[in-house]
């Protein structure tokens, strides 16, 4: 059942987000306005040592007044592959170099509303290279064991989408190795 498209206006946009209303007919005839977030796309890197850890930062997001851990992440600039930008992430918002990134997973969370791409890495093994350069991304970063994740997960201490893909892959990249 495939939704056909008319055009889309734009009724907000700035240099995060384009909110939009599509005019879309649907399978069975019916038109209408949809809206549409359109988002810049998101790299998220799942970092883990030789002592099977991996790498989180604990923070607080304002929107939902809750505290989390998260992997590192962030929105793709201009000109940058995903690659590079979860390997800028890391080293911004932990201080830490990753190794080699290597494609872990893709993501389209909310396909419903938002065309959001998320692409998550993993990389083996980091080097400290100093404090975060970004001071306002966590209260803690932490190696955090691969086997207390999933608690943490029931627990709700790890809620965001792109955390959760990364670090389930993760651990069910793990368990087959």
């Amino acid at each position: 059942m495939h939704w056909k498209t008319h055009g889309e206006r734009k009724i907000y946009t700035n240099q995060w987000v384009n909110l939009c209303l599509i005019d879309v007919e649907q399978p069975d005839g019916r038109r209408w306005e949809h809206h549409v977030v359109r988002l810049r796309h998101l790299a998220v890197a799942a970092v883990v040592n030789e002592r099977r850890e991996i790498l989180m930062m604990w923070r607080h997001r304002f929107i939902t007044d809750k505290w989390a851990w998260e992997l590192p992440m962030g929105l793709i600039e201009e000109g940058e592959s995903p690659e590079e930008a979860a390997a800028r992430e890391v080293e911004e918002e932990t201080g830490w170099r990753a190794g080699a990134m290597k494609p872990l997973i893709y993501a389209e969370p909310a396909n419903g509303i938002t065309d959001s791409q998320h692409y998550v890495f993993r990389a083996d093994g980091a080097t400290h290279i100093g404090p975060p350069t970004e001071k306002n991304e966590s209260d803690r970063i932490e190696w955090i064991p691969l086997d207390r994740v999933r608690d943490m997960i029931d627990r709700r201490e790890i809620v965001s989408s792109g955390s959760l893909v990364g670090v389930l892959y993760v651990l069910m990249d793990e368990s087959i190795r």
